[in-house]
């Protein structure tokens, strides 16, 4: 359905949001998840390359100290969450923090916010790629079939984990091509997969926690902060310096946030859920880490100036080659396992490398599928070239913009490292996430009145709370990634203002109503309730 809208300037284009409410009222969501449902959910959702992989990174930047990394990350994570609760809970359609900023503060900034999605999804995607790689090299073909790939295959012009001699990582690539094609052509994974799936890395994180805490020894934490708290600006090292890396490893918990219409007694249950998500995954993290550091050693090899080599520099991959440095933690491309194998359960380590194996790609697709979904929409809404989401007769799925995306992200992660690809897709998920508690803080105050099925508490300090923890993170990231994010937002302004401002639905006086249909796009997330395809994409399970 189209009506009329008053044309705008810059900032005066704001989407009714009486208009998407109306869209969503006719979702009829069901509301059958629980307290205990939610949390395992969000469990389910947060686990994954981020423990599986950064640990070496976090340990690079912070050493032992990354136990607090994990517990700084979360409490940020933790106000994220309550913001996008709310505001999940009173817009439940189609395009996440995209449309919130586009009800709220108009259609300039949510151009900012989708095009910053846009960065984190396939980054995020990307980083994922490579963590899968380390996994198939150094695992399944190295250490179980002895099949070992020239370096200049296995990884990237500049690769954490002692490879200088790397072109680049084939695998990875070849993986995010693979998924991208099973998205095209529109296959879908089971609820009854992704449980097994979960299942298994939960497994696999408490059989390492098993074999690893009975042998860690004191002398293993200390010092324990040998870079400090903080690294200086733009390093990315130091405690808090590994906590804006480490928030990758908790990318997923919004999905908890998205579920609120399908929240019996929302008001009590998603709190529970979130924190209860947050909570379980923080403890489980921290326990990761000690049980890493305390059984191996997790010192970072410091620079000839007292601070750690940058993780993924040529520096670093040149002092992990050699033979004093290379049976570190820090130097590990697949630091779980190794751990293992180091301590003497080779064969657990070879099955944690396993389950990250089997686990991963799964990840890759959430993510490709989150990125083409905020495509999809902004096209809808005129930004973008409404052919990038043109649906195939056959497949039923915006395969041009799924392919343009599966070529990007094949190739940033063929050429770069996972720590970096995880700071860069940081910036925008930060970014995103400062702008969300800006809309409800917003909202609360234009609208107090409108219906919401979960009401943050203390918004007056949770919303404040929110924007200083994800700006004191991305200020606290490596220079290179806090500069990517300007860099691509000027980028995209020069596509919106030769594009998307003229060709706007809003700016032309029009505002769509959708009411999308099932065959719009064959859903690729694994269902876990009854929600429709096109509603707000949840955030990619298992980071």
């Amino acid at each position: 359905m189209a009506t009329a809208a008053p044309r705008g300037g810059l900032f005066g284009r704001v989407k009714p949001l009486d208009a998407i409410l109306a869209t969503a009222e006719r979702k009829s969501l069901h509301r059958s998840l629980g307290a205990i449902q939610l949390t395992l959910f969000g469990v389910g959702c947060i686990i994954g390359v981020g423990i599986f992989v950064l640990t070496a990174v976090g340990a690079q930047k912070a050493g032992p100290g990354l136990m607090i990394s994990f517990m700084i990350a979360g409490a940020v994570c933790v106000v994220a969450a309550l913001c996008y609760a709310e505001i999940a809970s009173m817009i439940p359609v189609a395009g996440s923090a995209y449309t919130y900023s586009y009800t709220v503060m108009g259609e300039f900034i949510a151009w900012t916010v989708g095009w910053a999605l846009l960065l984190e999804y396939a980054v995020g995607a990307s980083a994922v790629s490579v963590g899968w790689s380390n996994y198939l090299t150094d695992t399944v073909l190295a250490q179980s079939l002895g099949i070992n790939l020239p370096a200049w295959l296995k990884a990237g012009p500049l690769v954490l984990g002692g490879q200088p001699g790397g072109f680049i990582n084939l695998p990875a690539a070849l993986i995010a091509l693979l998924v991208t094609w099973l998205l095209m052509i529109g296959t879908s994974e089971s609820a009854r997969v992704n449980a097994v799936l979960v299942a298994i890395k939960i497994i696999a994180l408490t059989a390492f926690l098993v074999l690893t805490l009975p042998r860690m020894e004191a002398e293993n934490f200390s010092p324990f902060m040998p870079a400090g708290v903080f690294g200086g600006f733009g390093s990315g090292v130091g405690v808090v310096g590994a906590a804006a890396t480490m928030f990758f490893a908790y990318v997923g918990f919004d999905a908890v946030s998205t579920a609120a219409e399908e929240t019996k007694n929302p008001q009590r249950n998603v709190p529970i859920g979130l924190i209860g998500s947050l909570a379980i995954c923080t403890i489980f993290y921290m326990l990761v880490s000690a049980g890493a550091v305390g059984t191996v050693g997790g010192e970072p090899i410091m620079g000839p100036n007292g601070t750690p080599f940058p993780a993924g520099s040529e520096e670093l991959a040149r002092q992990c080659a050699m033979p004093q440095y290379s049976e570190m933690l820090v130097c590990s491309r697949e630091p779980l396992a190794h751990v293992l194998r180091t301590i003497g359960f080779g064969t657990v380590g070879n099955a944690l490398g396993y389950a990250a194996f089997i686990a991963l790609p799964s990840v890759i697709l959430i993510l490709l599928f989150g990125q083409t979904r905020i495509f999809f929409v902004m096209a809808r809404d005129g930004l973008l070239p409404e052919k990038l989401a043109t649906v195939h007769p056959r497949w039923r799925t915006p395969h041009i913009v799924t392919a343009i995306t599966g070529v990007g992200v094949a190739l940033a992660a063929a050429f770069f490292p996972v720590g970096q690809l995880a700071d860069v897709a940081n910036a925008g998920t930060l970014y995103a996430f400062l702008m969300v508690a800006v809309a409800v803080w917003m909202l609360r105050r234009r609208d107090p009145d409108r219906r919401r099925a979960f009401r943050v508490p203390a918004l007056w300090l949770v919303a404040p709370l929110t924007i200083f923890g994800c700006l004191f993170l991305f200020f606290n990231l490596p220079v290179e990634a806090m500069l990517v994010l300007p860099i691509w937002t000027a980028i995209g302004l020069v596509f919106y203002f030769l594009y998307g401002y003229r060709k706007s639905h809003l700016g032309r006086g029009i505002v769509e109503v959708h009411e999308p249909e099932i065959h719009e796009i064959e859903p690729s997330i694994p269902a876990v309730d009854e929600r429709d395809p096109l509603d707000p994409p949840r955030r990619p399970p298992g980071l």
